[in-house]
Formats: structure tokens, sequence, C-alpha cells
């Protein structure tokens, strides 16, 4: 009896166990984007819904059809889904297009910007202090392979652009302060206000997680590469499973000093039922 109550335990989570297992694998959607240089597949990350359904949405709707990867940039990334970019004349810069809403930041730490990563592009800077995403744009990261040597200089730049950047805000903030004192022609006054932003920009910066990267991160960007710099800045919701040796034909095309290809690179996509 109690060999059979073993066997039907052992069965019971072997069913468990196994559907979940297989439920991550089975439900990531994939799709196919379409170029005249080969097909690149990507699956989308369970884990930013938000990004995930709202660009099968769009696939569905073919909304992609006959846009263009209008924005090129060799060992950086390839950018399209500007709906701006269909039909669009030769020469036009393009960019600024848009389904006319955004989609909130789903910016996780699991994800970085890998060779083959499918991330959200967005409005940079201080106008979008949430780094919410554009409805549509999207790119995909060609990058480089770096050295160690060369991510761990690359992490202390960051983090002191990331201390910089906090300084330009306090003193942008207190410009009619500063303006004030120089009228007066007040050296103390204005040293003494540099200081005082300076030890608030210090302290603020010390609350803030620095920029740093993990051991998968520093394997991937050594060996197959990408652009780490990019990481904890934008929504990654994707990546390339099939290939990458057509993103690298595309990075590499002619492009114009607004890094639009100077030949057209049309997409069509198609979601992998």
């Amino acid at each position: 009896m109690n060999t059979i109550r073993f066997f039907v335990l052992l069965l019971f989570l072997g069913i468990v166990i196994g559907c979940g297992g297989s439920g991550n694998k089975t439900d990531e959607k994939m799709v196919i984007i379409k170029t005249e240089f080969g097909d690149i597949k990507v699956k989308l990350y369970n884990d930013t819904p938000k990004h995930r359904d709202n660009f099968l949405k769009l696939v569905d709707e073919g909304f992609y059809t006959d846009l263009l990867f209008h924005r090129v940039i060799k060992q950086f990334m390839i950018q399209g889904g500007d709906p701006a970019s269909k039909n669009a004349a030769p020469g036009i810069q393009l960019g600024g297009g848009s389904p006319g809403y955004t989609i909130p930041a789903e910016i996780l730490p699991n994800h970085h910007h890998k060779k083959g990563a499918l991330a959200a592009a967005r409005l940079g800077g201080p106008k979008n202090p949430m780094k919410e995403s554009s409805g549509s744009q999207f790119y995909i990261v060609q990058g480089l392979v770096y050295r160690p040597g060369q991510l761990d200089t690359l992490k202390m730049k960051m983090n002191a652009q990331r201390k910089d950047q906090l300084l330009r805000e306090s003193f942008d903030a207190n410009k009619a302060k500063f303006n004030e004192l120089q009228s007066k022609n007040d050296k103390a006054g204005f040293d003494l206000l540099v200081a005082q932003l300076r030890e608030k920009a210090d302290s603020i910066y010390a609350t803030k997680s620095p920029f740093k990267l993990t051991p998968e991160q520093r394997n991937d960007y050594t060996s197959i590469g990408g652009y780490p710099s990019l990481d904890g800045e934008y929504t990654v919701f994707g990546e390339v499973v099939e290939g990458l040796d057509v993103v690298d034909k595309i990075a590499t095309v002619e492009t114009d000093p607004t890094n639009r290809p100077v030949k057209d690179v049309k997409m069509k996509i198609e979601q992998v039922k």
C-alpha cells in the first residue's frame, strides 16, 4: 500500500513540476521581423507584459508593415517603428512619430542590452523622468564586444556622469539665484551656493543605486557584446533568437547624416502562431 502511495505521489509531483517548468517557455510569444536582408526572429519576455501586449497588438493590426528602420548606427543599434516613416520622402529626418501614447517603463535588472536585445525607444532627458517608452518605436542592439578593463572604466564613467547630472539639475533649478548673486558681484555668496549644491547632490547620489554590472552582464558584454551604458535607462522587452546576422547586415548599410539609411530598409512583422 505504501509503495502504491509513493508512486502516486511521484506521478503527481511529475505532473505539477512538468506543467510549471514548461509554462514560461510555452507561453513566450514570438514574432518574425521580415526584411530584404532576411528574417529576424524575436521572443518577447513575459515579465514585461505592457510592452509585450502592446507590441503584439500593433503587429496583429499590421501597424509595422512597410515602416522603415529609420535610424541605424553601426556597433550600436537599428531602430524602427516610427509611423511617419511609411512612404517617407528620401532625406527627411525621422524618429518623432508615435501612435499617440506612451507605455509605462518596465525596466528590470534581469534584462540588459546584450547583442540582440529588443528594447523600446523613448524621449530622453528631464522631459521624461519616468522613462516612459514610445508606443511603437523599438530598437535592436548590435553593440560591440568589450574587454573586462573597458567595462570597469565604463562603470566609473557612468557613475561620474550620474553624479554630474544631479549637480547640473541642481544648478539649473537655482539659475535665478546664481544670476542674482552674479549681478551683485557677490563671489562669496556664489561660491557658498555652489558648495551647498555640491553637498546636496552628493547626498542625493548616496541614496541612489550605482551603475554596476552583474556577472551575467559582464559575461555577455565580453563574449557576444552589446551596449551596457543603456542598462537601467530603457525597457528591454525581448531578444533575437534567430537572425543576428541580419541585424549585422542592416547595421552596416550606408546612412545619411541623420543616421537614416540612404536606401530604405522596410519591415513587416508577423506573430508566430
